[in-house]
């Protein structure tokens, strides 16, 4: 992953997690608008009061947000409830209204988050001012457009940023709506540990039912927040009514989540065993090295032999012989699998550099 920039973020600004942001999908009218505020306020105080008011829909007919209208029921619920308020904005336009409007914070969707063209005009709209923005990821896995928008929108002086996660789109069928794909948020993490990130759960589970667990696993990952769609009558709502909860049964998933803390330091238990940890894995990758420079000697002598790099045979019995030892010592048949097809990819990439590496045209004599 390029990791040849370091954004610049605002410290006082990162330091406010978690930020709890919680709304409906899509504005649909005053009155959803008011009644959901007023049952978060009641349940939770302050919150960061989203809400969708321009709706970029896969098909043309649904319903694509109320427009500029909505802006004016989202200041009266910041002045009614105290809430800082935001939206998604998907182009210049967009940005001029919200900042016109008084809007306190905006995001950028992930069908906009895709066109490096779009970020870019959204990220000079916003130059001079000091809005906060979230960049949700990209549609597909590509990490490098995900921290590309982001490089973006600093590089316009934008230091109050965020990141959020809300899943990748898969051809195949999977259980959530969007393939959460942890391995990449926290990637981004690893890199940029100044940058908060939030996990919108809502767009990744596209069920009600899945929002618990995946609520849990954001805090268990340390995510600095949630987004979570919410509404007075979510079976009514116009946008992804499937997923949306209502504030009381926000406040009972929230109240029912396991928080635990990020300090380990000062946790003699927990840091020997991480030591122990460290201790093994610098001896895996002992092992594996050890490993490779065998099948090193295997591609010379494939080489020498004529030997094809690809032996079926016996990378079946390898397979089954190892995943068979594997779930005798407690491991997963699965990851024991992945494990030894992905040494195995390693094995074939290393043999493959032997035998098909250039001869010198001079000849071993003249080395």
């Amino acid at each position: 992953m390029p990791t040849s920039s370091c954004l610049d973020i605002d410290e006082q600004w990162s330091g406010k997690a978690p930020f709890n942001i919680y709304g409906p999908c899509s504005a649909e009218s005053p009155e959803q608008l008011f009644k959901t505020a007023e049952g978060l306020h009641d349940r939770f105080g302050r919150v960061i009061f989203r809400a969708g008011i321009w709706k970029p829909r896969t098909r043309p007919g649904s319903f694509e947000g109320v427009g500029e209208e909505g802006l004016v029921w989202l200041r009266e619920v910041r002045d009614r409830f105290g809430f800082q308020v935001m939206t998604e904005v998907a182009n210049a336009r967009h940005v001029e209204l919200c900042l016109k409007s008084g809007i306190d914070m905006v995001w950028i969707g992930a069908r906009t988050a895709v066109n490096p063209f779009y970020v870019h005009e959204i990220s000079e709209a916003l130059r001079g001012t000091d809005m906060p923005v979230f960049l949700k990821n990209p549609i597909h896995g590509e990490i490098s457009l995900w921290i590309g928008g982001l490089e973006r929108l600093n590089g316009a002086g934008i230091r109050k940023l965020g990141a959020i996660h809300r899943g990748f789109y898969v051809w195949k069928s999977h259980p959530y709506r969007n393939a959460p794909m942890w391995e990449l948020p926290i990637e981004l993490k690893q890199n940029f540990d100044k940058l908060p990130i939030i996990c919108d759960i809502s767009h990744i589970a596209g069920a009600r039912h899945l929002l618990p667990m995946l609520a849990q696993k954001a805090i268990d990952l340390d995510f600095n927040g949630l987004m979570v769609e919410t509404h007075f009558r979510p079976d009514e709502a116009l946008s992804d009514a499937s997923q949306q909860l209502t504030p009381d049964d926000l406040w009972a998933m929230i109240s029912g989540l396991t928080r635990r803390t990020t300090s380990f330091e000062e946790n003699d238990g927990l840091n020997r065993l991480r030591r122990k940890i460290d201790a093994l894995d610098d001896l895996a990758l002992e092992t594996i090295s050890k490993r490779m420079k065998i099948v090193q000697e295997i591609g010379k002598f494939k080489n020498e032999n004529n030997i094809t790099i690809l032996q079926v045979g016996r990378l079946r019995e390898m397979i089954q012989r190892n995943v068979k030892n594997g779930t005798a010592l407690g491991l997963s048949e699965k990851f024991v699998d992945e494990m030894l097809r992905i040494v195995h990819s390693e094995s074939i990439r290393q043999q493959n550099e032997i035998m098909n590496r250039p001869e010198d045209p001079e000849g071993p004599d003249s080395r």
